[in-house]
C-alpha cells in the first residue's frame, strides 16, 4: 500500500474513532448510542472502527473483526451502533436474544462466539457483565453494535478459568440483537 493510501486510511479510521466514542462515568446511567450511518455500512462493504477494533460484514452473518493489539484501550465503556435497529428497545429489565462474538483487546483472539455455537443466546440482561448491562441499553432489535468494555466492567482480575480472557483485559464484542422480551 502506498504511503498516501495508508495515510488516508489512517486518517479516516482516526476520524471515525474520535467521532464515535461514547464515554461516561461508571457510576452514571449510559445514554443510548444513536450513531448511525446512511445505509448499512456492512452491506456496502464499508468497515467501522471503534477503539482497537475494526468491524465489517453483513448484518445477520458473523462479523469480520480485526483487533489492533498495540492500541491503548480506554478505561470507560465505548459503544457504537454499526446498524441501528428498528424493533423493540433494550431496557434494564429486558431478556435479550443476541448473536455475538467476543475478542480480547490484548490477545486479539476470539474467546466466545454464538456464531460458532450455531444460534443466538437468550439471557436476562441483569445476569451478564456490567459492560453488557450498560452497553446494550437503548439498542433496538435488528441492530448491530460494537462494545469496547474495560476490564473493570468485564471480568476484572479474575476471568473465568479456561476462557482465554486475560486478567483485567478489555473486551470487544460485536452484537446482533435478534429479540427483546
Amino acid at each position: 500500500m502506498s504511503s498516501r493510501k495508508l495515510l488516508c486510511a489512517l486518517s479516516v479510521a482516526l476520524l471515525l474513532t474520535s467521532c464515535s466514542f461514547s464515554k461516561r462515568d461508571t457510576g452514571a446511567t449510559p445514554a443510548p448510542t444513536e450513531t448511525s450511518t446512511s445505509g448499512n455500512p456492512s452491506d456496502s462493504g464499508a468497515s467501522v472502527t471503534l477503539g482497537p477494533a475494526t468491524v465489517s460484514g453483513a448484518l445477520g452473518s458473523e462479523p469480520v473483526v480485526t483487533v489492533d493489539t498495540s492500541m491503548a484501550t480506554s478505561d470507560v465503556l465505548e459503544q457504537k451502533d454499526i446498524v441501528v435497529g428498528d424493533g423493540t428497545e433494550v431496557v434494564a429489565t429486558s431478556t435479550v436474544d443476541a448473536h455475538y462474538v467476543g475478542y480480547g483487546a490484548t490477545s486479539g483472539k476470539v474467546f466466545d462466539s454464538s456464531w460458532k455455537n450455531g444460534s443466538p443466546v437468550e439471557f436476562p440482561l441483569a445476569n451478564v457483565i456490567t459492560g453488557w448491562q450498560d452497553g446494550l441499553l437503548g439498542m433496538k432489535v435488528g441492530g448491530r453494535r460494537i462494545l469496547v468494555i474495560p476490564g473493570s466492567m468485564g471480568y476484572g482480575a479474575s476471568p473465568p478459568q479456561g476462557s482465554g480472557i486475560l486478567p483485567d483485559e478489555t473486551l470487544i464484542f460485536v452484537v446482533d440483537l435478534t429479540d427483546v422480551k
